[in-house]
């Protein structure tokens, strides 16, 4: 969906810029609508810095 990697999702969620995603029974992240959102909004406003 996003090119993006996994340690840079989890750098926002330990950094407060994309919220916490639910987890599943593994306790693997299960990324809402709302997280979805969220990552939009960093990636467009990490594109507009660089």
């Amino acid at each position: 969906m996003f090119d993006i990697s996994r340690a840079t999702l989890f750098r926002w969620e330990r950094e407060g810029l994309i919220s916490g995603p639910p987890r599943d029974w593994r306790n693997w992240r299960l990324y809402t609508a709302e997280n979805v959102e969220q990552i939009k909004q960093v990636m467009q406003g990490r594109a507009e810095v660089a």
